[in-house]
């Protein structure tokens, strides 16, 4: 197939952030098929177009930050909207694949497939337009009505969905019943974190404040709703309870400003608590090889269980426990397969004891340790879960057949179960 791939923030192994559609669009490239990735370049004053692994990538200039207001962000979507859509309208294709957030893709994702008269199939990266409304980011009734009428919209000319949670599915299939969605959730790349072990020894021995001492790591964003600042408080608990951990967050964002101040205010910047930049994709191996767990927080919207956090997933491909502050399909995940452990949402005094229990427990972490590797392995394999998302693509490109269920990784068996569309 020709594939015309829209993903505002497309990122590759060299970069800061998640690399999904880079691996799922050289996979499909390996596969014989041609991609053409439509996606924003933040950095750049010009359009230009790369070759990425096999993969053609139209990179467009268009601001965006975490750290924009929602009023700009939302600027930054729909300018994004025009030039992909210019961009997306001229290439010859067989099938278009937007992938969100934000949900504006599927405007230039239908604008292109109905040109050609091919199908598009759409990818939701959150509970949307749910998890916008719940942060406070559209609050007033007309920008509430619009984003409902976009997303009936976009599920309406999609003649596939895709999902990455079962709680992302099952909010779809409660609104939109017709809608043919399946769950391929966020995956793991163990070939990329098999050296992880090997790399995060080295890390250990190249930082003095780190040493032999057990660490929690955080690698991701620092945004409105990541909560990170649950970390700060929790290590100004740890540092007088067991001042040996160190909490190492990795990453950029709205909030890191916030957050330096706060771990200063509290008194563990610097000592417990280190706050580092972002780093690329490949680099990022060393700091989960080296940590002996690794977290993901949010504050305490019960939207934001439905999310499919990378960093989970990275985890996992390293082998290394997850904790998690909320509810939601990864918490279950982790209490069900004993992969880590659960904190709550509010108290970091209590979450500071069991995370220090925890690391102290050797065998309990082996046997966590173990746990994320399997869930790597057979349950959020990168390769397996492929397999699932081509099948998509496939039955989405023939409209002869919808795939239904949750994939592998609610299923009892490894296999996607195909039916007859009405």
């Amino acid at each position: 197939m020709r594939i015309t791939y829209i993903h505002q923030y497309f990122k590759t192994p060299g970069m800061s952030g998640g690399t999904r559609s880079y691996e799922f669009a050289r996979r499909l490239v390996e596969r014989g098929h041609e991609v053409h990735m439509i996606t924003g370049d933040p950095d750049a004053d010009r359009a230009r177009i790369t070759d990425e692994a096999g993969i053609v990538v139209h990179w467009l200039p268009v601001a965006y930050s975490n750290a924009m207001s929602y009023r700009r962000r939302l600027w930054s979507f729909l300018g994004f909207v025009g030039k992909s859509a210019l961009v997306a309208g001229r290439l010859p294709h067989d099938l278009v694949f937007a992938t969100s957030t934000p949900l504006t893709v599927a405007i230039p994702g239908a604008w292109a497939a109905l040109r050609r008269r091919v199908p598009m199939v759409l990818e939701v990266r959150d509970v949307w337009p749910e998890l916008p409304v719940a942060m406070g980011a559209l609050r007033s009734p007309v920008s509430r009505w619009a984003a409902e009428r976009l997303e009936a919209w976009a599920y309406r000319r999609a003649a596939r969905v895709i999902a990455l949670s079962p709680g992302m599915a099952a909010s779809i299939r409660r609104r939109f019943p017709r809608v043919p969605v399946t769950v391929v959730p966020n995956s793991c790349d163990r070939t990329l974190f098999a050296g992880a072990g090997r790399a995060g020894v080295a890390l250990r021995q190249e930082t003095p404040w780190l040493g032999d001492r057990p660490l929690i790591l955080y690698a991701g964003t620092l945004g409105v709703a990541n909560g990170v600042d649950y970390l700060v408080r929790m290590a100004a608990r740890l540092i007088d309870t067991d001042p040996e951990v160190r909490i190492a967050i990795v990453g950029d964002g709205r909030m890191r400003a916030g957050i330096r101040a706060l771990a200063a205010e509290l008194g563990v910047l610097d000592r417990n608590l280190f706050l580092l930049g972002p780093v690329s994709k490949a680099e990022v191996v060393a700091f989960f090889g080296a940590c002996d767990l690794a977290a993901s927080v949010f504050v305490d919207v019960p939207e934001l269980g439905a999310n499919s956090p990378n960093k989970v997933f990275d985890a996992f491909a390293a082998g290394r426990p997850v904790a998690v502050n909320h509810d939601g399909w990864i918490a279950d995940l982790i209490t069900e397969s004993g992969a880590g452990l659960v904190l709550p949402p509010h108290d970091t005094g209590r979450a500071a004891a069991a995370v220090s229990a925890f690391l102290s427990d050797r065998a309990g972490c082996r046997a966590a340790r173990a746990a994320a590797y399997a869930l790597a392995r057979d349950r959020f394999d990168r390769d397996l879960l492929f397999e699932d998302f081509v099948a998509v693509l496939t039955a989405g490109q023939r409209g002869e057949a919808t795939v239904t269920g949750a994939g592998r990784t609610a299923a009892s068996s490894r296999r996607i179960h195909i039916s007859r569309a009405s």
